[in-house]
């Protein structure tokens, strides 16, 4: 038997190139925006379209011919053929860039030029060719049909507006029929060339499809709804995030996905301190303390300023004060471990003992005021401090005014 001399032979399978149709036809309806110098009625009207689009495999760009249609253009009642039935007739010829899909959508843009023929002309609107430049996305919702959304700009030049440009902005919504299938592109194989007159067989091998994954999070770019995802991050099957926030509860049963850095949280992903007291969330009963509050072993401060206001040299309660008291009757009425002491302060003003049983009458009018309100007098005690224990400055206004105070101290029982 003689010695076989081969060449080495290239073998390949079908390769699919795209799946886009050779095809697209969008009728269509919309408006047309006018410029404000064309004395058209509200500077508006409604147009019918027609879009033909030619695709191919060799490139991103498809010629498309669209027709835009208007019946019945209304002049405004200064035009000199206001009520005649006026007519708009476009045609276009567009080159459309179509963009890789995103999120279940197919952006694409659009460059131009056309003719405008104006039935009844007018000085400010008459027929003649213009540029035009859009963008639009297609939502597909089957093989053959996308619902079109689009907005086209129209720039007209004409001699009599002194070289300037007469604009249009014409919005349209439409429907999207796409048919004829694309030939798919096959790799070249060469034959095996043999020597002697035994049959070599040549064995088609089949070429994989490699999809691309930019973020190299292993869901490739097609179904990966978060496609720049920081590499390493462990993604679910849409490619997103499954922790967003990195508290180690993952985004489906993370009732709070947006908690901050180094925050501890609970099961469900939420603070476990709230209002950064030292007293969990579970257990804390006040739940909205200001910061740095000095507060008990159930998350409430020991002592707070009741801000109750009473009328000038009297301990007779303003009406404004109401709400707080009634505030503060409610925790107490819903917490009964809890006896609360009602102190009185004046500032420094008339003579000590003045102020001393001014402030006892205020503490005493505010426990009744409580009980009134519904609280056990069993959870209530008053007692006057005079112009003792300042806060602020008794020299001035705003410090006096400040010293003039009730405060309650809670004591859990």
């Amino acid at each position: 038997m003689k010695k076989l001399l081969l060449i080495p032979a290239l073998l390949a399978g079908t390769l699919l190139l795209a799946d886009q149709k050779k095809f697209e036809i969008s009728p269509m309806i919309g408006y047309d925006f006018a410029e404000g110098n064309f004395d058209i009625k509200d500077n508006k009207y409604p147009l019918l379209g027609l879009e033909v689009q030619f695709n191919s495999q060799d490139s991103k760009i498809s010629p498309e011919f669209s027709l835009l249609y208007s019946q019945g253009v209304e002049y405004d009642s200064t035009s000199p053929i206001s009520g005649q039935d006026t007519r708009v007739i476009r045609g276009a010829f567009n080159g459309v860039y179509t963009f890789d899909e995103t999120y279940s959508t197919i952006p694409f843009a659009k460059l131009g030029a056309g003719f405008e023929q104006v039935s009844n002309s007018t000085a400010s609107l008459k027929s003649g060719f213009f540029l035009d430049t859009g963008a639009g996305l297609k939502v597909p919702f089957s093989e053959n049909f996308a619902l079109k959304l689009e907005a086209i700009y129209m720039a007209k030049l004409v001699n009599e507006n002194a070289g300037s440009f007469d604009s249009n902005l014409v919005v349209m919504a439409g429907l999207t029929f796409s048919f004829g299938d694309q030939a798919q592109k096959q790799a070249p194989a060469e034959k095996v060339v043999e020597e002697v007159t035994e049959t070599v067989a040549v064995v088609p091998v089949a070429v994989a499809v490699i999809e691309a994954d930019d973020d190299n999070d292993t869901v490739v770019n097609a179904k990966d709804k978060c496609p720049n995802t920081i590499i390493g991050t462990k993604v679910d099957e849409s490619g997103c995030d499954i922790d967003i926030d990195k508290d180690g509860v993952l985004n489906p049963v993370d009732k709070c996905p947006n908690t901050a850095k180094g925050i501890i949280v609970d099961k469900e992903g939420c603070d476990v301190d709230t209002d950064r007291d030292g007293i969990l969330n579970v257990n804390d009963i006040c739940p909205n303390t200001p910061f740095d509050t000095d507060v008990n072993s159930d998350g409430c401060p020991k002592t707070i300023p009741l801000n109750v206001n009473f009328e000038n040299n009297s301990d007779q309660i303003k009406n404004d004060s109401e709400a707080n008291i009634k505030k503060y009757a409610n925790f107490l009425k819903k917490y009964t471990q809890y006896s609360a002491k009602i102190i009185g302060y004046t500032d420094s003003r008339g003579s000590e003992s003045y102020n001393q049983k001014l402030s006892e009458k205020r503490a005493s009018s505010v426990v009744n005021d409580l009980i009134a309100n519904g609280v056990s007098p069993k959870q209530l005690t008053s007692e006057g401090m005079g112009e003792a224990n300042p806060i602020a400055d008794n020299k001035t206004a705003e410090g006096r005014a400040k010293n003039r105070r009730i405060e309650a101290e809670l004591t859990r029982n």
